[in-house]
């Protein structure tokens, strides 16, 4: 493994190109190998054995690619598989979880909403930070059910995802949340329609910005940071179309790889 060596990046589909272009905005001189699994988008509705085979399927990929470290652009997937891939495999792996910390702390109602897929939700590990992190804080969780797939086809301003989110959002704001944690890597995406829908006061989170530092710091303590200076090579891989791809990364269009490839 040298520090020339991309960094590789998965997640059930195009949400995770907004934890990419966080990583891409702090190391703009590192390579990335992104895997777009849409064929299998959501993960958040499959058992947690079918999500561990399919990270493992995309693990071995980006192995296979020549990745120096694997960022789990997946709440989900992270929640349910990350400690197994740590297990099996000596590669580093950074996953992405919901931000219950700093929402906890932000609260000044002490009570906050977390918007996330299903698979997040009843997660083992995501249980366990939500009870460790935030015990004197209300917490309204609410499954996002469809949102994941609208915004793969590239919905996200269509009439029924602002239905949806009004829906999802009723309880949260009956519960006099201050803070709203977004659980999934797709929901940044939804964060304008959000905002025209939450009062002023209510602050949206989201783990982008947390893990391109984590990714930044763990290359570095393991001297694996890039030394180039050099334009790198952004490659993305779909296994579906990549119409939505294209559309959520079009200010990077000339600087870019977009592929459809079976993996």
């Amino acid at each position: 493994m040298n520090n020339k060596a991309p960094i590789g990046i998965f997640d059930s589909g195009v949400g995770g190109t907004s934890i990419w272009k966080e990583i891409h905005k702090q190391l703009p001189h590192e390579a990335t190998v992104y895997l777009a699994d849409s064929t299998n988008a959501p993960y958040g509705n499959k058992t947690k054995e079918e999500i561990i085979s399919l990270c493992i399927k995309n693990t071995e990929h980006l192995i296979s690619l020549g990745c120096k470290i694997i960022i789990i652009a997946c709440n989900t997937a992270t929640t349910n598989a990350i400690t197994y891939l740590r297990n099996h495999y000596q590669i580093p792996f950074i996953g992405i979880e919901p931000a219950i910390k700093p929402a906890a702390l932000m609260s000044k109602t002490n009570s906050i909403g977390i918007l996330a897929t299903k698979g997040t939700l009843s997660s083992k590990l995501f249980h366990e930070t939500s009870k460790a992190l935030a015990l004197d804080i209300n917490i309204t969780e609410v499954v996002g059910e469809g949102l994941v797939t609208l915004i793969e086809n590239g919905d996200m301003g269509m009439a029924q995802t602002t239905n949806l989110l009004k829906k999802y959002l009723k309880p949260m704001l009956a519960a006099n949340i201050d803070c709203l944690v977004l659980g999934c890597s797709h929901y940044p995406y939804l964060i304008e329609q959000l905002k025209k829908l939450l009062p002023s006061n209510i602050q949206i989170i989201d783990s982008g910005q947390a893990v391109a530092k984590q990714t930044q710091l763990v290359l570095s303590s393991k001297n694996l940071l890039s030394e180039e200076l050099t334009k790198p090579k952004l490659m993305f891989y779909t296994n579906s179309k990549a119409a939505t791809l294209k559309f959520l990364l079009t200010q990077y269009k000339d600087s870019i790889d977009i592929l459809e490839k079976t993996f």
